[in-house]
């Protein structure tokens, strides 16, 4: 009766098995010979070897052949330590590898459902997926260049200037009637804090935030050096003691921005819009400000050592106490209710003296909850 083809392979796996276990039979009772021969043996041929014919009590023979077995079993009881050792390195070596795959599939897998997150057409789960990419950035070092990246891409994209979207704000509303960036985008707020705050570790060298629609929004202690706002709307924005070190501020708009104690140095502001700006002990050590507008700028205890200034227009500026060493001022505006330093000479730095611009537009007023409100500014002796 011919056998199935089930009752084959069990009678294959059953002989697989007989002479598997034939093998290690073999190989165990060689082991055992070769230890044997090792211990029986072997250490009266060593000790034969040594005394090389010589004459010696068999008690002395006997303990000699002892302490020869007794380092041979030593020998081995190390190589099996060393072999315990290494078993152990491999098998922890292995556990970490696959504990290292099972967080990086984890990682992936958490990484994969946040970006899904960020296309919902729901705020809240938008914001959700914000917050995942932003805590994935800070656990794992080599996702944060890339969530840096899709975090400045969200913001040119979602919050592009000029404005085109129908919930956005046109881009001739007064300042004053724009709510603040937490309150009429409160997804790009989370992307810029988080944004802000993993700039403090990041690697690339440069990361690009220009022409978007920053009014009002919330920048205070965020760290942003060596990022490109060129073009940008940061008109009101609150950059309290920010860091902007080598940021590029071309043709930015940073009217009535706070920018006090803020870092600015060595950052590039041509033709930037600083009108009624706060740069009230701002750092702006070797900034070049070249054709930057900083009429009725509060420049108190602002350091602007080595800044470039020329043809700058600071009609109205308040600089009086601050730090002019080494300015270049060549061809700057002044009028006058210019504020200088005491004792400093303005028209041999090459300032020249034109009329007051007259009264800005007001600046911006205090959240609904307060009733004070600011008066126009206006340029005053």
């Amino acid at each position: 009766m011919e056998m199935g083809e089930p009752e084959r392979r069990r009678r294959a796996w059953r002989h697989g098995l007989v002479r598997r276990r034939a093998a290690s039979g073999l190989l165990a009772g060689a082991g055992l010979v070769i230890l044997g021969t090792a211990f029986v043996v072997l250490p009266g041929v060593v000790v034969d070897h040594d005394l090389a014919g010589a004459s010696v009590a068999a008690q002395d023979r006997l303990k000699a052949v002892n302490d020869v077995r007794t380092t041979l079993l030593q020998v081995l009881g190390g190589l099996v330590v060393l072999f315990g050792a290494y078993a152990t390195w491999r098998q922890l070596r292995v556990s970490q590898d696959g504990l290292r795959a099972t967080q990086e599939g984890y990682v992936t897998d958490r990484f994969s459902r946040a970006v899904d997150q960020l296309g919902s057409d729901k705020l809240d789960v938008r914001i959700g997926g914000l917050h995942a990419l932003w805590r994935i950035a800070e656990q794992s070092a080599r996702d944060r260049e890339a969530i840096i990246s899709i975090q400045a891409a969200y913001l040119r994209t979602h919050l592009p200037w000029p404005p085109d979207g129908p919930g956005s704000p046109a881009a001739d509303v007064p300042i004053n009637d724009i709510a603040p960036l937490e309150t009429r985008a409160a997804d790009a707020q989370v992307a810029l804090t988080a944004l802000g705050v993993l700039c403090r570790q990041r690697e690339q060298s440069w990361v690009n935030l220009s022409i978007t629609d920053l009014r009002r929004a919330d920048c205070d202690g965020l760290w942003f050096p060596e990022v490109n706002f060129d073009r940008a709307c940061m008109e009101a924005a609150g950059l309290y003691h920010a860091n902007l070190t080598q940021a590029s501020l071309v043709s930015v708009n940073l009217r009535h921005a706070d920018l006090t104690t803020a870092i600015l140095r060595r950052a590039r502001c041509v033709l930037a819009d600083l009108r009624a700006a706060k740069l009230v002990e701002t750092d702006l050590r070797d900034t070049d400000f070249t054709e930057t507008d900083l009429r009725k700028a509060n420049a108190q205890g602002a350091v602007f050592h080595r800044a470039d200034l020329r043809m700058a227009d600071l009609r109205g500026t308040d600089l009086r106490t601050a730090n002019l060493g080494e300015a270049r001022l060549t061809g700057a505006l002044a009028s006058e209710h210019t504020r200088w330093p005491a004792d400093f000479d303005h028209t041999a730095a090459g300032v020249l003296g034109t009329d007051d611009p007259g009264p800005e537009p007001s600046p911006l007023l205090q959240p609904p909850g307060m009733t004070w409100q600011a008066p126009p500014l206006r340029s005053t002796p």
